[in-house]
Order: structure tokens, then C-alpha cells, then sequence
């Protein structure tokens, strides 16, 4: 138990220092909302299952952009242990419906429509099978909330759910170590630019 322990504030403590030195070398950057920016929006979601190795939790993150820039996101560690890498995927899809479908009724408030079903990316095959499928449902009953509740949300056409390659998956930043490569093209991808630079 004493060796679990020392491992756990050992491996924090190594993610606290890489955070900070990544901070300190990034002092300058931010999003820039352009005033002619798009008002669509679009969400992505992902979960990595069974990724911490000494409790395997799963993790889920997601992000939502109105027009090419982010404007909301989420990371978060659940507390509970999945048999199915699905279920991670489907709680990812839910969480990130229930933002959109806050935000769609924002925009509404200020007079802007989204008419259109909002593009929700994954590149889980078998969570967009489920989500699309009415009639496959025999083996989920442990995710049947989150399944009625996309399936209405894709029936009242707010969402549409399409699948992503994991190449383009720009969520993978919330929930996977990346390489630079990797990274900087997802930072790319968030509009993050270094906003001390000269124009």
C-alpha cells in the first residue's frame, strides 16, 4: 500500500513539473475570437477507458466550437470503473449533448438560430452504431439513459453524430499524451495563437 501511494504522488508531482514548465514556456498564448467569426457549432468528444494503471478509471473529455474557435471544454476523471470501452465513449457523448444543446438555447436568447443539426464528431464506430440504431440496445442496459437521451437529442435534429479518424480526434489532447507533432497540430486546430507576437 505504502508503494502505491509513493507512486501516486510520485507520478503527480512529475505531470505537476511538465504542466508548469509547459506554462512557463507559453506565456504568450491564447484564443483570438475574430469579431466575423461563424455563429455554428460543432462538439467532438472522446474518452480514453481504463487509463490510469493503478485504478483504471476511465477518462473523457470533450470540446465545442462556434465557428473554427473553441468555446467550451471539458476534462474529467471518473470515479468509477468500466467494463466497456463504450460506455466511456457514450458518457463522453452525453456530456458533451448537454452542453450543446445549453448552448444552442443561449444563442437562441440572443437572437441567434441554429437550424441546422449540429455536427458531433467521435471515432468510436460501435458508440455511433448504438447512438443511430433504435433497435440495438439488448447488451446496453448499462448505459440506457445516456442512450434514449442522444438518440432523442439526434431525432429533435440537434445533433448529428459522424465519425472522426483518430488521426484528426482534436480531442485527444484532453485525454491522451501526445507527441509535439501531434499537439501543436491540435493547438493549430483551437485557433491558439502566441498574442504578444506582432501582427
Amino acid at each position: 500500500m505504502l508503494y502505491l501511494n509513493l507512486c501516486n504522488i510520485l507520478s503527480k508531482s512529475i505531470v505537476t513539473l511538465r504542466a508548469v514548465r509547459y506554462l512557463k514556456g507559453a506565456l504568450g498564448q491564447g484564443i483570438f475570437l475574430h469579431a466575423d467569426s461563424e455563429l455554428s457549432l460543432q462538439g467532438w468528444c472522446d474518452s480514453d477507458w481504463a487509463i490510469y494503471p493503478i485504478t483504471r478509471r476511465f477518462l473523457i473529455g470533450w470540446i465545442v466550437f462556434l465557428g473554427k474557435l473553441p468555446i467550451s471544454w471539458k476534462t474529467k476523471k471518473w470515479h468509477i470503473v468500466s467494463r466497456s470501452s463504450t460506455k466511456a465513449e457514450y458518457h463522453s457523448m452525453a456530456s458533451v449533448t448537454c452542453e450543446l444543446k445549453w448552448l444552442k438555447a443561449l444563442l437562441l436568447s440572443l437572437s441567434v438560430h441554429h437550424p441546422k443539426a449540429i455536427p458531433l464528431f467521435s471515432y468510436s464506430y460501435s458508440t455511433l452504431y448504438i447512438a443511430r440504431n433504435p433497435t440495438n440496445h439488448e447488451c446496453t442496459k448499462h448505459i440506457e439513459v445516456d442512450c434514449h437521451f442522444i438518440r432523442d437529442a439526434i431525432q429533435e435534429g440537434l445533433i448529428s453524430p459522424s465519425y472522426v479518424s483518430t488521426a484528426n480526434q482534436l480531442v485527444d489532447v484532453f485525454t491522451k499524451a501526445l507527441g509535439k507533432k501531434q499537439f501543436d497540430y491540435c493547438l493549430s486546430k483551437f485557433g491558439v495563437y502566441d498574442l504578444h507576437t506582432p501582427t
